[in-house]
């Protein structure tokens, strides 16, 4: 997996993904990274778009209220993603050893 850094301000980053995998694995790495960068209340927007799914690479977008970095936003967000995924894991051993 490759990022690209599409656009960089003091209140906006825009990133580019290139193979995390299209389709639904491209959504669902984007979507829960979104969803992680909405839960910061120094964000003020958080996106994402994958123009085409069979053809492009997912892009994210974070804007900040005015506080903060969006480069530590995402890292946030990131780790934030990385910790419910390790819950899940550790709950799905769990189960399936039940």
């Amino acid at each position: 997996m490759k990022v690209k850094v599409l656009k960089k301000t003091a209140h906006e980053l825009k990133i580019e993904i290139e193979g995390s995998g299209h389709g639904f694995s491209g959504h669902g790495l984007c979507n829960l990274i979104q969803k992680r960068l909405l839960e910061d209340k120094s964000v003020e927007l958080a996106g994402y778009d994958i123009p085409h799914p069979l053809a492009s690479n997912p892009v994210i977008y974070v804007k900040m209220k005015g506080v903060g970095k969006p480069e530590e936003a995402l890292r946030k967000a990131a780790e934030k993603a990385q910790e419910a995924n390790e819950q899940f894991r550790e709950a799905l051993e769990s189960a399936l050893k039940a």
